[in-house]
């Protein structure tokens, strides 16, 4: 049974926007209920279809009568609700501005170009349309070459969780599926594999991965 005053998370274990909060909820080391949306629990789909915002989008965060969706904000209301002992979110104004940049970047450039080739095989998986995935995946590599110019700048602790690494971790695990992060990118693919070490991230890899055989593409042999 659900208690209301204990953080809820309402979302599902091969999600990536999922995995995001889920890595910042671990970092911070803040308890938490998983509410699983599948067809065994059609009353968290019904709380996601409430509360999801206008599109009904999970991941969805619950305490008391706190609700937050869009995993970025989930994120900032951890941050700011539970101090975490290393904030995911720097109190430095100008620190936390090139945080949030480095969020979106991973959302908006990793994410959604993964989430457009992953939607062109669940919308016609025999068939799905060629030029929309080379330009899914032209825009990710696009996208690797800038990470893999901008990670000899990015100074952090090899253990540290940021907003930057919630994001990074699932958006990177992902996209690599969907276009292999090649060796002209080694900064890239090293951070990769290490950000899959950080415990957080690890136990998302690891509830995730009896639903593997779910990914639109085939899921590689690996990770």
């Amino acid at each position: 049974m659900n208690q209301p005053d204990r953080i809820r998370l309402y979302g599902h274990p091969f999600s990536s926007y999922t995995w995001k909060v889920q890595i910042a909820l671990g970092a911070a080391e803040v308890p938490y209920e998983f509410c699983i949306l599948d067809e065994d629990h059609p009353e968290n789909g019904a709380f996601v279809a409430a509360h999801g915002g206008p599109l009904a989008k999970f991941p969805v965060l619950a305490k008391g009568e706190d609700v937050i969706f869009e995993s970025s904000s989930i994120i900032d209301y951890i941050n700011n609700r539970f101090s975490p002992p290393i904030p995911l979110i720097p109190s430095d104004t100008e620190a936390a501005v090139g945080i949030r940049m480095l969020d979106r970047v991973f959302d908006n450039y990793v994410m959604t170009p993964m989430q457009d080739v992953v939607g062109e095989y669940l919308r016609s998986p025999d068939s799905p349309d060629a030029a929309r995935c080379a330009e899914a995946r032209q825009r990710l590599r696009r996208s690797y070459a800038w990470l893999e110019a901008w990670l000899p700048w990015y100074h952090r602790a090899p253990d540290l969780i940021t907003l930057v690494e919630c994001a990074a971790a699932p958006s990177l695990f992902y996209a690599d599926w969907v276009e292999p992060i090649g060796d002209e990118f080694p900064a890239l693919k090293a951070w990769r594999a290490q950000l899959l070490a950080l415990p957080p991230v690890s136990a998302c890899v690891e509830a995730a991965r009896p639903y593997r055989a779910g990914f639109p593409l085939g899921a590689p042999d690996r990770d």
